[in-house]
């Protein structure tokens, strides 16, 4: 795990369940806005995700992958999934980012307060993201 993220994971622990889901909607307020020169269109779907979810993933500096994501403000249990990624990936090496369980979302001891199928959708942004990094992505 980056240091970013067993941070992140740290601040989820110490929290109770409506604790979490407050840090979650703080966490959806903080994911960043889309450079000028990126449209959602090239970007990435997820429809793993309940709400629309887009991401791109730019690794032409392998020792700092850039991660963007878009989501609407009207999904905030999503945005708030997308920027704990970005907050807790965001500069890291495709090495580091490859090495993060594929589960850690459970970590963060959401499970009883957000639903599986939720859950599962920032498993499938954390899948698709080393998928374009691991030997066989793009």
């Amino acid at each position: 795990m980056t240091a970013a993220l067993d941070e992140i994971i740290e601040d989820f622990a110490a929290l109770t369940d409506s604790e979490k889901i407050q840090l979650l909607l703080e966490f959806s307020d903080e994911l960043p806005e889309l450079p000028d020169d990126l449209a959602e269109a090239a970007m990435e779907p997820v429809p793993e995700c309940q709400s629309p979810l887009f991401l791109s993933v730019d690794d032409s500096d392998p020792d700092s992958i850039q991660l963007y994501f878009s989501a609407p403000p009207q999904a905030p249990t999503t945005r708030g999934f997308a920027s704990i990624l970005h907050q807790g990936l965001n500069g890291a090496s495709a090495a580091e980012i490859l090495a993060v369980p594929g589960d850690f979302y459970t970590s963060l001891g959401l499970d009883s307060a957000i639903s599986p199928l939720r859950l599962r959708g920032m498993a499938a942004m954390l899948a698709r993201i080393k998928a374009h990094l691991g030997p066989t992505g793009r």
